[in-house]
Order: structure tokens, then sequence, then C-alpha cells
């Protein structure tokens, strides 16, 4: 008697207000979140389940070549025509990170001579457990709750907590007040709204915890010229890198070769890379181990130098957007009082007795109590008490707004920094000198000079800014005094007090000091490029540079000739940044050598290759292997699915040649394959349509088993499938809620507790490309049981 199909629980279903083009369609990981690209791959959109949109994103005159889900769903990579990949966090449309894939001049010139275009084609995003954590015994799986049963022993004295690893990631920042936004208005670049919410600030500073300091994710983006982009921790760049397979058909001289497919697991170093001739006839893949040694051997905890490194550059940019602020506002308090200025001065400048400056007349008027005609004819006909309401408005909230930028955005952050550059030094004192981290005590050092120097230079800002601000109000009082009495025939009584009561040591100070010209300009003006450069020579050498900065300042205030470049804060933000700059290069550069390309393995089947899936499965306990399965389907026969198996030995972290076998399925009743992708360790999922049936169904396989021995370029021996048989290694499920719905493409995603339970299910497009099903898997098949029996 046959047996009823088991049906698919329908999990959640969405029509789209813009169709998905292009097939760009990806599923979160962790939330019930879906990613689509609309608009001829314009705009980038994120929904929620039942049609909500979260938020979209465009660039103007670029589209999006690719995106992907980081593997705890914080982060959406997409990849743009600009070749820029751009991470997108959850809380807001506006890009996290911006990391450079592709170079302007290889985005103009690709495609030249029949070479590929030097474009985004390719981007996935895995997670892997470092060395360190594996020597410790630490096999990853789930950190925070095995963290909190160790804690709940600990407290019942039955087991010790790794205090040394507990000391290492203890964080001092959370103990700090947290960042304030910036305001809306009046940044900058790529980053000007970033900073503008708590919310998104939070994000982007979020603290390492010592329950995930042991995970690193992974960024790697393939394009269209052979380049293979490596980045870890969201956006600290490790290196970009070109690899031509050497294989017995695979000339290494013969074109280029790009990245089509990557596969991982969390415990092995090791990555899998399949890569496609650009130039070839689209029957062979390359399998390509690419070996991470860097996150095998840890020298030092890789997470926390990678963490605090990626922090130090998030606030070199919050420092960059409140430089940009802090001057926006000195110049609103400037231009304003610059234009009244500015017409009596020419005036006065014509006066027949001689030329004076508005700072000689008013300080004449001050101590005589005589106004000039031109200064009179300024006070009651051009400047009022309406210009006055202006000056005073223009004025007031610019210090006001630059007082809060020192003191709750700029002093702060320069803190944090310090912070970091503390634990930077203790690592570059704690290493061996065997051991390359790519950074020096030296020049963790100099990069704390510098913060130094910008915390010097606020402090200064500050107590100019007070200073200005306290002036400026008696002297505001002053100059309405001035204008009432001159508007008027008599002097009243509430004139005459408030002249009795005057702070007149005040007003002349401020007129001496600041009327015209700043002493905020020595931080704020605008930088010479000459006078730049020399400076930024002279200091390089320098033993001490905040000695020097003191100084300078000194001579300064002296009135004697100083070096106009170096206190500027546009000047120490650009050369602390060129500094670290260097630091982050030197980590780069030391992690770049632990990148090694094995050896090529081809895969092919002797047919053009339609879709293909790569998966790499978990080693089995003290196995110093790994196994890599690969599925391909011939364009030209869709019913049939072949399967390559590669095992391939590792030894510290390096790979060796792989050893091939192979298995063929042939879908019964014409059946053909629509999409398909592996689950897990046990299961490979595949989408069919059913002609006879009119209605889609869903196959799984358990693909470990019956693989025999593999020749490149020959079709490997095909097994049929009865949808009726008894195989336990083979089963079919139907859908419910389908009628209507044609799919055209799947995701498949496990389950995941990170952000409340979700099941694991696959995600199903339909033709239309505006509305996508989701179908939640059978907990037996989603663990691999319904597999084993």
């Amino acid at each position: 008697m046959e047996t009823a199909t088991p049906v698919l629980r329908l999990f959640g279903s969405s029509s789209l207000a813009t169709p998905a083009t292009g097939g760009q369609f990806a599923c979160n990981p962790a939330i019930d979140l879906t990613a689509t690209v609309g608009e001829d791959n314009a705009t980038l959109y994120v929904w929620r389940a039942n049609d909500q949109l979260v938020w979209k994103h465009a660039e103007r005159g670029k589209k999006v070549e690719g995106i992907c889900w980081k593997e705890d769903g914080q982060f959406l990579a997409s990849g743009w025509s600009d070749g820029v990949v751009r991470l997108m966090g959850l809380e807001s449309s506006k890009p996290v990170h911006h990391i450079r894939v592709c170079d302007a001049d290889s985005l103009s010139s690709g495609g030249a001579g029949g070479t590929a275009p030097a474009k985004i084609e390719f981007i996935a995003w895995s997670k892997n457990v470092t060395g360190e954590s594996r020597r410790r015994g630490r096999k990853g799986g789930p950190r925070r709750a095995e963290r909190e049963i160790l804690l709940d022993a600990e407290r019942m004295g039955d087991v010790a907590l790794d205090l040394p690893h507990e000391l290492t990631f203890l964080e001092v920042e959370t103990a700090l007040p947290k960042l304030s936004p910036l305001p809306v208005l009046g940044g900058s670049g790529d980053d000007m709204f970033l900073f503008s919410t708590t919310a998104s600030l939070d994000f982007v500073f979020r603290p390492c915890k010592a329950e995930d300091a042991d995970d690193v994710h992974i960024l790697i983006v393939g394009t269209a010229d052979g380049g293979i982009h490596l980045s870890i921790y969201d956006s600290f760049v490790i290196g970009r890198f070109k690899h031509s397979p050497r294989t017995a058909r695979a000339d290494p001289g013969s074109g280029v070769f790009q990245l089509c497919g990557h596969g991982s697991h969390p415990e092995i170093s090791t990555h899998m890379l399949l890569l496609r001739p650009h130039q070839g006839d689209g029957t062979a893949l390359y399998l390509v181990p690419m070996d991470l040694t860097f996150v095998h051997r840890s020298p030092v905890n890789l997470s926390l130098l990678a963490s605090k490194t990626t922090t130090l550059q998030n606030l070199l940019r919050y420092l960059k957007q409140t430089q940009s602020h802090m001057i926006g506002e000195w110049k609103s308090t400037r231009e304003l009082p610059s234009r009244f200025l500015l017409g009596v001065q020419d005036d006065l400048k014509k006066m027949p007795n001689g030329a004076l400056t508005i700072v000689q007349a008013l300080y004449h008027t001050v101590a005589t109590g005589h106004v000039l005609p031109p200064v009179k004819e300024w006070l009651v006909d051009t400047l009022a008490e309406r210009g006055l309401k202006r000056w005073e408005k223009a004025v007031i909230t610019g210090l006001v707004n630059l007082r809060g930028l020192v003191h709750e955005n700029f002093i702060p952050a320069l803190e944090r920094c310090g912070i970091i550059l503390s634990r930077l030094l203790g690592i570059a004192r704690f290493h061996r000198s065997e051991e390359s981290i790519g950074f020096s005590e030296a020049q963790i050092s100099k990069l704390a000079e510098i913060i130094s120097c910008l915390l010097m230079v606020a402090h200064k800002v500050l107590l100019i800014v007070m200073d200005e601000l306290e002036q400026f109000t008696v002297f505001s009082v002053w100059l309405r005094m001035e204008i009432d009495k001159q508007a008027s025939s008599s002097i009243t009584d509430e004139l005459s007090e408030k002249e009795a009561t005057m702070d007149y040591a005040k007003v002349l100070s401020y007129i001496q000091n600041y009327l015209v010209s700043s002493p905020l300009a020595t931080y704020f003006g605008e930088l010479d490029k000459e006078q730049h450069i020399k400076d930024k020579e002279h200091i390089e050498q320098a033993p001490s540079l905040p000695d020097i900065l003191g100084a300078e300042l000194q001579k300064q205030e002296a009135g004697q000739p100083y070096m106009a470049a170096l206190p500027r804060v546009e000047f120490l933000l650009d050369y602390l940044t060129s500094r670290a700059s260097i630091v982050f290069k030197g980590i780069a550069r030391a992690e770049e050598q632990g990148v090694r390309f094995g050896q090529a393995a081809e895969l092919s089947i002797g047919k053009k290759i339609w879709k293909h899936d790569i998966w790499v499965s978990r080693p089995k306990k003290n196995s110093d292997s790994a196994a890599v399965y690969t599925a391909m389907v011939p364009e030209t026969d869709k019913s049939k699915i072949y399967l390559i198996r590669a095992d391939i030995p590792l030894h510290d972290g390096v790979s060796g040649p792989a050893s091939m076998t192979a298995s063929g399925l042939s879908l019964p009743d014409s059946a053909t394959i629509v999409d398909f992708k592996f689950l897990n360790d046990d299961s490979l999922l595949l989408l069919c349509s059913q002609p006879k049936e009119a209605k889609p169904s869903l196959l799984h396989i358990a693909y470990q088993a019956r693989y025999q021995e593999y020749k490149e370029g020959n079709c490997p021996p095909v097994i049929e499938v009865s949808r009726g048989a008894n195989n336990r290694n083979i089963s079919w499920f139907d859908f419910s809620n389908i009628s209507g719905f044609t799919p055209v493409q799947m995701e498949v995603q496990r389950a995941n507790s990170l952000r409340g339970e979700i099941p694991a299910r696959v995600c199903l497009l339909g033709r239309d490309k505006a509305v996508y099903k989701t179908y939640a898997l059978p907990e037996d098949l989603a663990s691999g049981v319904h597999a084993r029996g």
C-alpha cells in the first residue's frame, strides 16, 4: 500500500510591492526578513513577513550586483556597480560600512582587450572558530549557553572559568557612557547620517563579547576579473587575491578564473572555492582549497585584535564626522557677523580724518561714549534690533553647539580611542618577537601621542568657546544698549542703569579678541597645503609630539611664528588616520601571508553546467580531512543531478591533494529540477517540477551514500529515483497552499535560535518575482535524523 506524501507546512507568504528583478533574493538566516533587488537592479529592499517594507536603499546611478546576509543575520552585504560592498544594518537604510573591492580605474578600463570587467559577481559570508579555541577544547556550538552553564557551575564551586580568557575580553568601554548621536545636518561624505541616531551608534559600536570571542566572521567577494577579496569582522580588509588553478586541463595562463561558489565549515579553517574559467565552455569547475592559516594558528587572539582595530576604524570615522560638524558650527558663528561688519568697515576706511577699523571705532565708543557717524548709521539703519537678534542667534547657537560637540562627542570618542590603543599596546608588548602581528609598540605609542594632542586641542577649544560665549553675551547687551541710545532722542533711566552696571572690560576684550578674528581659527581655520606638508615632515621624527604642540601653542599665544598646521583639528585627525592606516595595513599584510591556495581539483561531467552548489561536511572526530560535496545539474538535462565528493587531507590548517568520488541521480516521470540547495551534512533538497501532477514538490536526498570512482570529464553512473520506492535515502514532500503558485527559485535556511526560535525552512520565489512563500521543514529532516532513519 502506497503511503501518502508528507506535506510541508506554510510558514509565511508575502507579496512584494516591487518584483525582485534579476533573481536577487536572499532570506535572513536568523530573522524573518527577506532582501530583494528591484527596479532594474537599482534599489535594495528588505521586507518583513506579511508584505511589510522595512527599508529600501538606492545609490544614484549605481546598480546592485549581489546580496548576501551575514550568518547571524545582523548585516546585509550588497555589492554595487561602483565596485563597493556596502554593509547594511538592520536599524537603518544607510550603509554602516563601505568596502572598496574594485577601484575606479579597473571599473572604467575593464573588459578591454577581451579581459573580464572588474565588477562584483559573488558574495559569501561564513563563520570560523579560531584554532586557539579548538586547542582549548572548545569545539564551537552554542557559546552563550555554554558560558551560562560554566558561570552557574563556577558559582557553585564545581568548575573554574578560564580566567586569562575572561580577562582578555573584559570590556572597559561598556563602563563608559555611550557616545552621543551627531546632528542630522552638517556632516559630509558617506557617513553623513550614520551616527545621527542612538540605534545606529549602538549597532556600529557593539562590544566584543567573551562568548563570541572565538568566532571569526569572514566575508569573501569575487569579481569578474578573477579577484577574490577577503575581509573579517565586518569591515577589516585582509587583502585581494587572484588564483589560477593548476590541473591537467587547466592552463594557469589561459585566462581569468572567476569565483562562483564557496563552502566552509566553522571547525575547518580551510575554505573551499569553486572557480570557473571566464573563457571556458562551461563544462568544468575547479575546486580550490583556500587555507586561512591565520585563523588556524591565531598567534594572538584574532577576535580581540580584529574587533579592537575595527572599533578604532569606526571611531576614526565618528571623529571625522564630528570634526566636520565642529567646523560647520564655528563657521556659522563667523559668517553672519562678518557680513554685518563688512559694510561699516568700508565706510570707516573712507573717513576724511583717516581710516579706522571697526575694532578701533567700537573701542573708541566704549572708552569715550562718542559714536562715529559711520558707526551710528550702521547701528541704527543697518544692524538695528532685527539684525542684532540674527547676530545673537548665529553666534550663541553656534558656540553652544560647538561646546556640545567637543564635550559630548569629540572628547569621549578620543578617550575611547585611548583605551583601545592601550589594549593594542598590551598586545604589542605581549607577543613574542618571532610572531608577526603586523604592528609594533612604537607605532601604537605614536598613535597615542596624536590622541593626546587632539585631547589637548579639544580642551583648548572648549576653554576658548566658554570664554567667547561669556564675553559675547556681555557684548551683545552693550551693543543693544548702544542701538537704543542712538535710536532715541533721550536717555531713559533703564538705559542709564544698564550703562552703570555694564562690564566694560569684557566688552573691550570681546571687541579686541573675538569681533573680527577668532582664536578658534588656530584650530579650525583653512589649511595651507605647503604648510601642511612642511609641518607633517617636521613632526614625523619628533620624539614627543605633545611637547612640540605645547611649545608651538606657546609661540602662537606670544605672537611668534609657529607651526600653523600642527594645532589644526583637521591636520591632527588626518595625521592620526594616516598613521592608523599604516597599522591596519600592517595587520592585514601579516594575516595576508597566512592565506594559501591549495591544489585544485577539476569538477566536470562532460556537459555544460547549469547550476551548482557546494557543501563542506562536519569533520569526523579525530579526523584530519574535510569532505567537500559539489552538486551539479547539466544544462541539457535538468532531470539529472551529479554529486562529486572530494576528500581533502588537512594538517595544521594546510590542505593536501584531494581524492575524488562521484554519484548521479535521475528523477522519475519526466520531473525536472527547478533549483537545489544543501541543507546540512545529511540533506540535499531539490525543488522539482512535476508535469504530470502540475505542481512542484521537494525531493530530499541523503547524499552521503553510493559514491564510485570519479574520472574527470565523464558522467558518473546514474541511479534512477522512483517516487513510490521504499528508499530511506530519498523522500518526497508536497507543499501546502501551493495552488496557482509556480516557484522558480529556492533559498534554504537551517533552524536558528539567535533571535527567537525559527525552524529550518525553504523560501520559494514565484515566477512573477513578486510573491514568495516560506515552508517549515520537519525537525527530523532539519537535524538529519530523517536521513539516518
